[in-house]
């Protein structure tokens, strides 16, 4: 291969020695240029590929007046203004066709050209005559693209977020940021449609599968979905096709998250569902006509509840329970499939994945066996190549877009894979113990604020369990989140007086004792974070304690250090065909087609570090970027 390489290269530089001989030998002479053909390697500043340039031995004294001197005296020769912009254009970088190969491409399909190819195909009535931007209407370089976007990013305010309902910070591993995130041997040819080209990705998703069947509790999981709220749509489809549409009401407890219910209510109407709200102690199934139940464990105002009796209840009914969960929760609560939960689903964001002002992030489906085929998803297998080695694959792939059509429940555009690959690495790196040590410390930090707001003594610590999530009962919830924004922190205000703080693997003890002085409402705080350790103790109750053991399987225990996950995923990607390698057969959404230039924006801090509630004045950046609908 190197070899090949050395060969390839001599000759690419040999044609262009040559192609330099011939102009310098067709401008010294005074007979007709030497013809070449232009060159796609060659820069579009040099004189070979300039479509208006011409020579001529003999200036006339007014061409010469028109023209730029180069050299001394007798060289002069003529520049344009295009010569003068920036060559870094996206087109001639992107776009690896020549001219002259896009006509006979053109000629190959029966057409002069291309816009002759494109008069015949695309409908007159359908055209503008011409189409004109407000803004870069010349579009934008490379680097003017890039300067662009920091300008967009410079926008943003990075506060410390404790809002919570779903969205957490989190720390990125940085081998998994460079060699999934800014790979392009992870990002360009993510989805795994040939198995035969796939088998890396389809191992690292058959990890991320392992580790939502383990945390759930239920032994089938998909791999993946689009986020939480489509996810909890989604799992009420199933609960619809389950009773095959007999029965038309789906019930959403209270305590889920807004957008998860705002979410649900949206896709109902393509189901013909009615979709009903209640609080957790009102919910009836009297009418008969009830499919299925959504509840969250933990609640969305970081309550959490026993729901075993709830979901005998239900069961007892005829109703399928559908519960909503939080991945690192489950590393110290008891499983939803131990409380008889038949759908589970959520989101994967907390492992590794940058709250990016709401997505993209890789949501979970999981469930029994018995509903296997009404899954959305895709679900990867384990069989065997044709010479009986092991092999994973894509299984049950009737149930793909491509191949059912509009009766599909699988869309892979909406899988998520490349960030269900960097959860699934997360949970690989970390390991079972590393885990547990982050979902402890979190908890911690949280039983540690609400002690610390017990002694502060004005305000009411909410008295259910919890796992990262204090609700707090004060006189002024609006002044307590002023005085937070001023100190660039971001609260969750429930109502007038009600305020939850949600924790996460990058908060830290400053930030509590920050959040102390915010709640001590400009009196003195008498003690520090680190003070409180010893009087903070665990605030789950022992029925909901974990038992079970989880990630097991010797992938979650071997590559614990940078270098030893940097060569499994070196060793998975070499598996895989990509971009690196060639044009990608089938499809894979768009990445293959995103510039680096365009990856690059996607990991600075200024845009993944922004919550999706966050107060939209922190949000400008993003919001010059995605235009809201103006109104009449």
């Amino acid at each position: 291969m190197e070899r090949a390489r050395k060969v390839a290269n001599r000759a690419i530089l040999k044609r262009l020695v040559n192609e330099s001989k011939q102009s310098r030998n067709g401008e010294m002479s005074s007979r007709s240029p030497v013809s070449y053909t232009p060159s796609r390697y060659v820069s579009s500043l040099s004189p070979f590929g300039s479509k208006n340039h011409s020579r001529s031995d003999s200036l006339g004294a007014r061409n010469v007046s028109n023209n730029v001197g180069f050299g001394v005296g007798s060289q002069i020769r003529s520049i344009s203004v295009e010569a003068l912009k920036s060559s870094d254009t996206f087109p001639r970088r992107h776009n690896s066709a020549t001219p002259e190969e896009q006509t006979k491409m053109a000629e190959s399909c029966g057409f002069d050209s291309l816009d002759a190819l494109i008069d015949a195909t695309v409908p007159k009535a359908i055209r503008i005559d011409s189409m004109k931007f407000p803004k870069f209407d010349g579009g934008l370089t490379e680097s003017q693209m890039i300067e662009h976007m920091k300008d967009l990013e410079s926008k943003n305010k990075i506060f410390k977020s404790f809002i919570g309902m779903g969205y957490y910070n989190t720390h990125v591993p940085p081998v998994i940021l460079r060699n999934i995130m800014e790979n392009p041997a992870w990002y360009t040819q993510y989805t795994p449609y040939q198995a035969e080209i796939s088998q890396g990705r389809l191992e690292s998703l058959l990890n991320f599968q392992t580790m939502i069947t383990d945390l759930t509790g239920l032994p089938m999981s998909n791999a993946s979905l689009l986020d939480e709220g489509t996810a909890a749509a989604e799992a009420m489809a199933m609960c619809n096709n389950i009773v095959k549409g007999k029965k038309k009401t789906f019930i959403i407890a209270n305590n889920c998250h807004p957008q998860t219910i705002d979410i649900c209510k949206t896709r109902a109407d393509g189901f013909d569902l009615k979709v009903v709200t209640a609080d957790l102690k009102d919910i009836d199934y009297s009418s008969g006509d009830v499919c299925g139940v959504l509840v969250q464990y933990p609640g969305t105002e970081g309550e959490i509840l026993d729901y075993g009796e709830f979901v005998k209840n239900a069961h007892a009914q005829g109703v399928k329970v559908v519960m909503a969960t939080d991945l690192l929760a489950l590393i110290m609560l008891k499983p939803p499939g131990e409380l008889g939960a038949d759908i589970v689903v959520g989101s994967a964001q907390r492992f590794g994945v940058p709250m990016g002002y709401g997505g993209p992030h890789a949501a979970f489906l999981a469930t029994s066996q018995e509903y296997k085929r009404m899954m959305p998803g895709r679900i990867i297998g384990v069989s065997v190549d044709s010479s009986g080695k092991p092999a994973l694959r894509m299984a049950m792939q009737t149930r793909e877009q491509h191949i059912r059509r509009d009766k599909a429940t699988s869309n892979i555009c909406t899988a998520q894979a490349l960030l269900a690959n960097m959860a699934a690495m997360y949970a690989v790196y970390h390991g079972p113990e590393g885990l547990k040590t982050i979902a402890q410390r979190v908890h911690g930090l949280a039983g540690a604020f609400a002690v610390g707001l017990k002694k502060l003594g004005n305000i009411e610590v909410q008295g259910l369990p919890f796992f990262d999530t204090v609700k707090v009962t004060c006189a002024d919830a609006h002044a307590i989140a002023d005085a937070a924004y001023k100190s660039e922190i971001n609260l969750r205000v429930v109502d007038t007086k009600t305020i939850t703080v949600s924790f996460d693997e990058t908060t830290t003890l400053d930030d509590l004792d920050k959040l102390f002085k915010v709640f001590a409402g400009g009196k003195p705080v008498s003690f520090t974070a680190a003070s409180l350790a010893p009087e903070v103790e665990n605030a789950i109750p022992s029925g909901l304690l974990r038992q079970s053991s989880y990630l097991t399987h010797q992938i979650f225990n071997m590559y614990h250090t940078e270098h030893e996950l940097l060569r499994y995923l070196h060793k998975l990607q070499s598996k895989d065909l990509s971009l690196c390698h060639s044009m990608i057969p089938l499809g894979s959404c768009t990445m293959k087609l995103n510039a680096t230039t365009e990856m690059m924006p996607v990991t600075w801090p200024g845009f993944t570090d922004i919550h999706p509630f966050a107060p939209s004045e922190q949000a400008q950046g993003y919001q010059a970027n995605i235009p809201l609908p103006r109104t009449p």
